[in-house]
């Protein structure tokens, strides 16, 4: 599986910002796809995550109400809608794909075996 987010960039205090996530290869097996962040010199903090298919949700506390993670099965594609965002927003969001099948939405990055290259989302006050 290869995954390729995109759709980062420099906003204001407060605009949205929508990121997707493309999924390509073997996306048959996949059980479920997460958003992350991560700042320089801290670790991954996990944002959402979304089942293939039946749709569940998972939220981090920090983004449940200003975040939305939806997923497109047609079009192999997994968004990430980001509302009232602040300067803590910034940071290099990344998406990743989990293989394993299971009842729930894991929120650790090691429960994800494919990661695309993040992109950067600068929130300027």
């Amino acid at each position: 599986v290869q995954l390729q987010a995109s759709g980062g960039g420099l906003v204001q205090v407060g605009d949205s910002l929508r990121l997707s996530c493309a999924a390509s290869g073997r996306t048959f097996g996949i059980h479920s796809v997460g958003w992350f962040r991560q700042v320089s010199g801290k670790e991954r903090e996990f944002l959402a995550a979304i089942r293939w298919s039946g749709g569940y949700t998972a939220y981090a506390d920090s983004v449940r109400g200003r975040f939305t993670i939806a997923r497109d099965n047609t079009k192999n594609l997994v968004s990430l809608q980001m509302d009232s965002l602040k300067p803590e927003d910034t940071a290099v969001y990344s998406c990743a794909s989990r293989q394993a099948p299971g009842p729930t939405l894991s929120r650790a990055s090691y429960g994800y075996s494919y990661w695309g290259k993040g992109t950067l989302v600068t929130v300027s006050s």
